[in-house]
């Protein structure tokens, strides 16, 4: 959890600072923060465009230029040949809906998490599919 705070501190996300690290058999596989996507301008610089539109947390998720850190970890591991399939998921926050679908349909059965994220659906399909959600000890 320590690498996730850490990973965390390179978010450029004005509402959250979120940082994720999918780990196998105690090895690191793969890091992700929250930030803007590949040649866009980021919400430090360029302004908070949910903010702008007073959306709230957890709604409208798609209005946003940023990539949620989980998200950015799955395509790490997936622009270097690394499967996460059967490894676990260290993150900052709970997943969000779109977050927690990725996640399952690449095989992490295993989420621990520091914070509450304002997402009850999610919630309820990782409750669904078996998988509990724990916070670190």
């Amino acid at each position: 959890m320590d690498i996730a705070r850490l990973v965390s501190e390179r978010s450029t996300c004005l509402r959250r600072r979120v940082g994720a690290v999918l780990v196998r058999e105690k090895r690191i596989l793969c890091t992700g923060y929250n930030g803007a996507a590949h040649g866009l301008q980021h919400c430090d610089a360029a302004g908070c465009l949910r903010d702008k539109l007073g959306i709230p947390p957890a709604e409208r998720i798609e209005v946003c230029r940023g990539i949620h850190a989980e998200q950015n970890a799955l395509v790490q591991a997936a622009a270097f040949g690394i499967s996460v399939h059967g490894s676990t998921l260290y993150c900052t926050h709970e997943p969000c809906i779109t977050c927690a679908k990725m996640l399952l349909n690449a095989g992490i059965r295993e989420f621990v998490v520091e914070q509450p994220y304002p997402d009850q659906l999610s919630r309820d399909l990782l409750a669904a599919a078996r998988i509990q959600i724990r916070q670190p000890a």
